[in-house]
């Protein structure tokens, strides 16, 4: 099989022809900063704290078991050693991943991450040389070993012996499981950037760690006053075999092994040891120690007992262990001191840190009253208005409501290019084509006006843009009300109004400026004033971002659009109602004086037929029937050009009818837009 490694200790390249052939995993060098590395690191740190937590289980192994003698809690230690073999497990395969995962070179490390070596020899040896022999010693099952093995195989092993053997034991295993903890620690935070990813998670490890210490803490005290009270026991026996006292005390009558045998309920009966050794006495100085044996602690089961010692622990860490009333023996001393010197690094770390993250949560909004505070004052020195001030504050509280002190602006500029447009894309995309034109657009191009769209937040009651103002952004709502109003350039007696939802958009003047080719720098003006009916929340797009669209993308100027921008556009919906309105006025009032004509022409007429018939009936008149007859014949002249001009001319109106006055809404100009080529 070919090395797939160069000289150099890095993974060579290969062809697509040997990669069809997967490598097994078992022989695969893996990335540390990969993901499964990463998963791996937490899943052992968590294994590291656990088993931080087992190992002291062992000093409540010692129990107080009878009068006057110690014995071992059998059921404990078998469910401390299933649970404890089972972490030592984690930590050989934590060996074995170590021995599997490549390294940063160190002649590399000149710019950026440098390069990785993958060679198995040289992880090996680098390993072996550094962290193996600590790493060994935090997986040996050193306790299982001694408890199970070599204490049954000691002749007349007494419980206070297996004590002392198996304290010693986790005490020197102690330090190199807890030591193995830090590299992975900084590992994690190398990697990730921090242990936990929120801020509630990183206070509750802290605080973890902080009752591991108490927990320590407490098991030792624990196992130091079964050691006290032995101790105790142990000089009464003396005293004892060195009086003339009968029977005499023997050492193996202190462990519960005996309980039972003639010899020690004998001695039992006459001896002093239980007296001369009780806390409530002041025969022996127990110092410290003393609240094991008086709030029967030693003999007590398993949970009120390892309770009772947690607290203990951790009242005395959060103390500086101000309320321990030490004896002068030096080890009770010096157990003093390291209690007080644990309690204040452990005070200024752990639970700093806590307070770190636990003030991380807060800390934006803590930065939002102190910005809500100074707007108060600032207001209050400028002497603003009532109705200001409330504007300015529903502003602030909703901005606050809808991201949270977050400049989304901010985060996204730091953000490489593609990155920065995947996130717009997921962000807006959805949003955008509810829009109904942007509906009509193929993905290239939404993707290039997801790119510049912008959040705009307007809270109750605010002007977006007056009439007759610039027009620097187009608005595209998603949520709220708009109302667009227009006096068609303050026309006395005119006003237009209609109501914006999400879907809808305003500033249209804009895409048509940005269609434009020869367009000036100026911005186009406003015809419609834009109010906010409740709180809106939308996408702007810029005129700068609008124009920048327009000049890359030409099918921005394809006739679909167009009228597809038409027919969406509230400013040409207005233009068309007016219109039509308008034509219909017109045709109504056509058809009026086409029926007031109808009607006086067959009145002329009706007047005209019964000048006739009178003349005849008269016969022969005189000059004045002569002019008469002269008169109606001017009569029926003027009746008929009345009638001919009634399809032509429109007769006057009382100019008081305000139902017949009529707008002026003249249509928009109309861009020169460029050929669909």
């Amino acid at each position: 099989m070919n090395n797939p490694f160069n000289a150099s200790g890095l993974r060579n390249f290969h062809s697509p022809f040997s990669l069809r052939r997967k490598v097994p995993w078992w022989n695969q060098t893996l990335d540390p900063g990969s993901s499964v590395v990463n998963k791996w690191n937490h899943i052992f740190l968590v294994s590291c704290i656990i088993a931080l937590f087992l190992d002291p289980l062992y000093f409540f192994l010692p129990v107080i078991g009878g009068p006057a003698c110690m014995g071992i809690d059998l059921g404990l230690g078998i469910l401390v050693t299933f649970f404890r073999t089972v972490c030592d497990m984690f930590f050989l395969m934590h060996i074995v991943m170590k021995f599997r995962t490549a390294f940063v070179s160190p002649k590399s490390r000149v710019f950026g991450r440098g390069e990785l070596v993958f060679d198995r020899r040289a992880i090996a040896t680098r390993y072996l040389k550094s962290m193996f022999a600590i790493d060994l010693a935090a997986a040996l099952p050193l306790p299982q070993i001694v408890t199970w093995f070599v204490i049954p195989a000691v002749k007349n092993s007494t419980a206070a012996h297996n004590n002392h053997t198996l304290s010693l034991i986790v005490l020197i295993q102690y330090v190199p499981r807890l030591y193995v903890m830090f590299p992975i620690n900084r590992r994690i935070v190398k990697t990730t950037g921090a242990v936990a990813k929120t801020a509630w998670s990183g206070a509750a490890y802290n605080l973890l760690l902080y009752m591991l210490a108490g927990h320590v803490l407490g098991a030792s005290w624990y196992v130091l006053s079964i050691q006290r009270q032995l101790e105790c026991w142990k000089i009464e026996c003396r005293n004892e075999i060195n009086t003339t006292h009968s029977p005499s005390c023997h050492p193996l009558f202190l462990d519960c092994s005996t309980l039972g045998k003639p010899d020690r309920n004998f001695w039992l009966k006459t001896t002093n040891v239980i007296t001369g050794c009780d806390a409530r006495n002041d025969n022996f100085h127990f110092g410290m120690f003393a609240d094991a044996f008086t709030n029967d602690v030693a003999s007590s089961n398993f949970i009120d007992k390892y309770f009772y010692c947690l607290w203990w622990g951790l009242k005395n860490l959060c103390s500086y262990g101000q309320n321990i009333a030490a004896s002068t023996i030096v080890s009770e001393t010096l157990f003093g001191i390291l209690i007080c010197i644990a309690g204040l690094v452990f005070f200024c770390h752990l639970i700093g840190n806590m307070q770190t993250y636990l003030q991380s949560t807060t800390a934006r909004l803590e930065e939002w009253r102190i910005r809500r505070r100074d707007t108060e004052e600032w207001m209050r020195h400028r002497q603003l208005p009532q109705e200001l001030q409330d504007r300015v504050r529903r502003f602030v509280q909703y901005k606050w409501i809808a991201t949270r002190g977050v400049d989304e602006e901010s985060i996204l500029s730091d953000l490489p290019l593609d990155l920065r447009r995947d996130i717009q894309r997921h962000l807006c995309l959805a949003l955008v084509r509810r829009v109904p034109f942007f509906a009509q657009m193929d993905d290239q191009l939404l993707d290039a006006i997801c790119e510049h769209l912008v959040s705009s937040l307007n809270t109750k009651e605010t002007y977006i843009v007056r009439e007759g103002d610039p027009v620097n952004e187009m608005l595209f709502i998603i949520r709220g009300k708009l109302q667009s109003s227009t006096t068609n350039g303050g026309r006395s007696g005119f006003y237009n109004s209609i109501n914006l939802g999400p879907g809808d958009f305003c500033g249209e003047e804009l895409l048509t400026w940005a269609l434009m080719p020869d367009s000036s720098l100026n911005l186009p003006t406003s015809t419609r004033t834009v109010k906010s009916i409740t709180e809106v929340e939308a996408f702007a797009l810029r005129a700068e971002d609008l124009k920048f669209v327009a000049k890359q993308f030409k099918r921005l100027h394809s006739k679909k659009l167009q009228h597809a921008f038409r027919y969406y556009s509230h400013q040409w919906r207005t233009w068309g109602a007016c219109f039509i309105e308008t034509a219909w006025r017109r045709f109504k009032k056509r058809k009026l004086a086409m029926e007031l004509a109808r009607q006086e022409g067959l009145y002329l007429q009706t007047v005209e037929e019964e000048d006739n018939a009178d003349n005849e009936a008269c016969g022969s008149e005189n000059a004045s029937n002569t002019q008469h007859i002269g008169a109606t014949i001017l009569a029926s002249k003027f009746a008929k050009n009345t009638r001919k001009g009634g399809y032509q001319k429109v007769p006057s109106i009382d100019p008081n009818d305000a139902s017949l006055k009529m707008p002026k809404m003249f249509k928009p100009v109309e861009p020169n837009f460029y050929h669909e080529d």
